[in-house]
């Protein structure tokens, strides 16, 4: 009886310890997890709050048929061209011909520059509204140009 105890004994604790080793690489490894998506979202919300645009026009030439819209990056976070959308009376404009500060080959919108948008239009559309990455949009009424 002395041995069935001590080796049901035995195979109780390395069963603990097995469970344990388990349950605390599980733990270690959520709150690591967690800890990041935390830090991310502090991040985000960073840029978020540090993220301004000041729309300078949105004016639509009949002569031509297009529309021209610039805005400014006011804030003190860089954004993505790529990443910042145009909607034209609540529509995502695709092809439009993007510059900033006249360089077209760049897709870093940095704080002090001017984007501009240039959009072949049949017609007059009525505002413009211009989405960042970070969530952050601007609006302007389409004028006449």
């Amino acid at each position: 009886m002395g041995f069935s105890v001590s080796g049901a004994a035995a195979i109780v604790f390395a069963g603990m310890f097995v469970a344990f080793g388990m349950f605390y690489t599980a733990t270690a490894g959520s709150t690591e997890r967690i800890s990041e998506a935390e830090s991310d979202h502090r991040d985000r919300a960073l840029d978020q709050k540090n993220t301004a645009l000041s729309m300078v026009e949105a004016t639509y030439y009949a002569a031509n048929d297009s529309l021209i819209v610039q805005a400014d990056n006011t804030g003190t976070t860089s954004l993505s061209v790529g990443e910042t959308d145009l909607l034209v009376d609540n529509a995502y404009t695709t092809d439009a011909n993007v510059t900033v500060d006249g360089n077209a080959t760049t897709d870093l919108w940095l704080p002090g520059e001017r984007v501009r948008y240039t959009v072949s239009a049949d017609s007059q559309p009525g505002r413009v509204k211009l989405v960042t990455e970070t969530g952050v949009a601007g609006t302007e009424v389409v004028t006449s140009g």
